[in-house]
């Protein structure tokens, strides 16, 4: 029986790899997703504006989307979430990069769409907070609620009626309406 051995790809083989599809690097192998719905799409404009107009009110730092994040070394996983926050003082002065963030997000969004599993979103949530992330949202068109997703501590779910307030956003809110248009 004979035994074929992969290759497993650093973050910097992995941003000089082919980009004709939407792909990201988990533990050293790529993978390929299927690119999102129209709803995904503008439940992720939503939530950027709400969040970009914070960050212009006074909040400071970037927000931005599908940005690739080097979450682990050895092997590397770079991770492109729907929507992203990264705060001033974790940005540094050298601003967004224009290869892969070495700095993790301090609010990962992932929106769920028809082709991604429970475990898939699981998974992808942990990664975030393995890697130092402190805040995940993970956003369900379907029921239309929020979960909330802190280091060490149980899943927050928001419904449809109420409003998004974290301590790690100081002075954000939104109802969770309000991102389904």
């Amino acid at each position: 029986m004979s035994t074929i051995s992969k290759r497993l790809l650093t973050a910097e083989e992995f941003w000089l790899y082919e980009n004709d599809k939407y792909r990201e690097l988990v533990r050293g192998e790529v993978i390929t997703t299927m690119p999102p719905g129209g709803l995904h799409g503008v439940v992720a404009s939503v939530l950027s504006c709400l969040l970009a107009s914070w960050v212009r009110a006074g909040a400071g730092g970037v927000v931005g989307v599908e940005s690739g994040f080097i979450l682990q070394r050895g092997p590397d996983t770079v991770r492109g979430p729907d929507l992203y926050y990264v705060s001033a003082a974790r940005m540094g002065e050298a601003g967004a990069p224009t290869a892969f963030w070495a700095a993790v997000p301090d609010l990962a969004v992932e929106i769920i769409s028809p082709s991604n599993s429970t475990q898939q979103i699981r998974e992808r949530a942990d990664d975030f907070l393995a890697a130092g992330t402190p805040l995940v949202w993970v956003i369900d068109p379907g029921p239309r609620e929020v979960a909330v997703y802190r280091p060490g501590e149980q899943v927050k779910v928001y419904g449809e009626q109420q409003r998004l307030e974290c301590a790690e956003l100081p002075g954000f809110s939104c109802s969770v309406a309000e991102l389904f248009g």
